[in-house]
């Protein structure tokens, strides 16, 4: 060995004894230790004469399995590192190590060299190390953490300056300790004026009925007693001027190492909320009452759906019916109030449809209301409605036809028998189109242009002070002329077709034909009872023919018309080329209900009664029955039971 390599060799055993890390260079295939710095026979406990004697399976007798899979791990892969084992200190006790280690290359057989930290001597190095850390940062961190916490604070102050809710805080006695400035836009009140002082007496002291709001029942109060966080959405705050506005807000408890201190409360003005809640309600309602409406015209329109009209169209070619076609023509467009005259059954609601139909007003409803059917005692609910509870059985609220007509028209048929005491109140609804429901005091509008019809002389009836004359004339504004069937001969072959092919349809018979003769018979027939009498006739046939050959019921035409007074002259002839007094119509009218009457064992509704057999709506009939005084005849007669 030269000096230079023997300087070289000293030079490296003295840096390795110097160096503050446990070195070890051990043969791991002789099992020996060949050298030992100062740090390791310190950290170890053993003298340098000590561990060159030791066996390095004995210094890691307790781990001897993981060091020599350790050991091959070095001496494949050239390094490596571990915290699983643990070498005995001479005193006996084990040391936690890390260890790292390396191989070295020097002969045949490499040798290992590592590095031995105690693991537990490195937690108190770093500990220390951090301490020192931190005492040499020294007040410079502190002076950071300061500003810090300032800055915190100048954030919370510019959140609760831009927070648009109310904030305030109360302590544990209810006085005010901040508010922040959205709460003071909202109370009125400034913070200096309220802090340190109790702020329930201030803005929470009254309900909305004018009531004392007592302090034990505030929730917001109860929070800092109870500890629990209560939320309200329907209470009120008095701002400084004395006047109120609707709140939502939280009351939430706030507590120091445990201890209830005090509260936050957050509230907010639900004004516009409130607001749009009641618009809401209001549309709503507004929605259900048109819903209402509409579901009551539905039903209106079902029922006269379901009941069958008299006519589908206006059928007739005769200048009688020509000049009617041309009166409602002219006055269709116009919403001029039309009044409807002639004798039943002549087609007057087919006339008022055709009207309705033809004006602007089709899209809308025709409400119909059949004033001799009504009871005298129910005309003004049936007109104008009522409200639930207006009088016994009321038990909801209702629309009256007024109200169901409004922007279309209503028909109002038998308009003579609308008692005289309620005739004001209908011609204010046409002078004014404002009406109230019965037990209501809201005035309602409606916009109706009104149709009506009779078959009395209304003019007679003014006179008679039985009808008012200024309704008379609101009424009577376009009059219009129905005219009877005799009138209008031109009409009936089109008439008896027009019910023939209805009948055949209904009853299922479409083999039955009109002949020339059936014809002649029917032109030459008076027609008391107009169309209705016309189809009732021409059913009739259809029912009782054989084959295709009609079988009409009608009396003979080769003697005048006489007034009939009981059931066994309904059948008598009259002659048609004969005028006929009113009194005689009159009399040959009861003479046909008599009968019809008689045939159905006195019955008016159902299969078979009066009103079916005379092809008249069942109400028409007990109408017409009262008003031409048959049922006190029947009874003195005893006709029927």
């Amino acid at each position: 060995m030269t000096a230079s390599t023997k300087l070289q060799h000293a030079i490296a055993l003295q840096t390795l004894q110097t160096i503050q890390e446990a070195l070890l260079i051990i043969d791991p295939y002789a099992d020996r230790l060949l050298m030992s710095n100062t740090s390791a026979q310190q950290q170890l406990g053993y003298s340098a004469a000590n561990l060159s004697n030791l066996p390095v399976s004995q210094l890691f007798k307790h781990c001897l399995a993981d060091l020599i899979n350790f050991t091959d791990q070095v001496l494949t892969q050239k390094s490596g590192w571990s915290l699983d084992l643990c070498c005995c200190h001479r005193d006996g006790h084990l040391l936690t190590i890390e260890i790292s280690a390396c191989a070295i290359d020097l002969s045949e057989k490499p040798l290992l060299a590592m590095l031995i930290r105690d693991s537990k001597q490195l937690q108190r190095q770093e500990q220390k190390a951090r301490a020192d850390d931190y005492i040499r940062r020294g007040l410079g961190e502190w002076q950071q953490i300061e500003e810090i916490f300032q800055e915190i604070e100048r954030e919370n102050q510019l959140l609760l300056q831009a927070v648009g809710d109310g904030i305030y805080g109360v302590n544990a006695s209810g006085q005010t300790t901040f508010l922040n400035p959205a709460a003071e836009k909202m109370l009125g009140w400034q913070a200096e004026e309220v802090v340190g002082e109790d702020i329930h007496t201030l803005i929470h002291h009254t309900h909305s009925d004018g009531n004392h709001y007592p302090v034990e029942a505030c929730p917001i109060y109860a929070a800092f007693h109870d500890g629990a966080i209560h939320r309200v959405d329907n209470e009120i705050f008095w701002r400084k001027d004395g006047t109120a506005f609707p709140v939502e807000y939280t009351s939430t408890p706030v507590t120091d190492h445990g201890r209830l201190v005090g509260a936050v409360v957050i509230f907010r003005d639900i004004t516009e909320r409130k607001e749009t809640e009641h618009n809401l309600h209001s549309a709503l309602e507004e929605v259900n009452q048109l819903k209402r409406r509409l579901e009551q015209e539905n039903a209106y329109l079902q029922e006269e759906i379901r009941s069958e009209h008299n006519y589908k169209e206006i059928v007739g070619k005769s200048t009688a019916i020509q000049r009617t076609i041309h009166q409602i023509q002219l006055v269709a467009p116009t919403e001029a109030n039309v009044l409807i005259s002639g004798e039943s059954g002549t087609g007057k609601e087919l006339i008022a449809r055709a009207i309705h139909e033809s004006s602007g007003r089709s899209e809308r409803p025709l409400i119909r209301v059949n004033c001799a059917a009504i009871p005298r005692e129910l005309f003004e609910s049936e007109f104008f409605g009522h409200v639930k509870g207006a009088f016994t059985g009321a038990t909801g609220d209702r629309a009256g036809r007024f109200e169901l007509a409004d922007g279309g028209t209503l028909f109002l048929d038998e308009v003579g028998e609308i008692p005289i005491e309620l005739q004001g109140k209908l011609l204010r609804v046409l002078q004014e189109g404002q009406f109230e429901r019965i037990g209501d005091s809201r005035t309602r509008k409606v916009d109706v242009r009104l149709i009506a019809a009779t078959n009395r002389d209304l003019l007679q009836e003014v006179r008679k002070k039985q009808f008012r004359e200024d309704l008379y004339f609101r009424l009577n504004v376009f009059p219009v002329e129905s005219a009877a069937l005799r009138e209008r001969q031109d009409d009936i072959p089109l008439l008896a077709t027009h019910f023939l092919k209805h009948a055949r349809q209904k009853l299922n018979k479409p083999q039955v034909r009109l002949t020339r003769g059936d014809i002649q018979r029917l032109s030459s027939y008076h027609w008391p009872g107009n169309i209705r009498e016309l189809e009732n006739v021409i059913e009739r046939a259809v029912i009782l023919s054989r084959g295709e050959r009609l079988s009409f019921d009608l009396p003979v035409t080769n003697r005048a018309a006489a007034p009939l007074h009981n059931s066994s002259q309904a059948s008598e002839e009259i002659d048609s080329s004969t005028l006929m007094t009113c009194d005689e119509l009159r009399a040959l009218e009861i003479s046909n209900i008599r009968l019809a009457l008689q045939k159905s064992n006195g019955r008016i509704f159902g299969h078979n009664g009066a009103a079916e057999r005379l092809n008249m709506k069942p109400t028409t009939l007990a109408s017409r029955i009262k008003r031409l005084g048959i049922e006190k005849r029947l009874q003195q007669e005893n006709t029927y039971d």
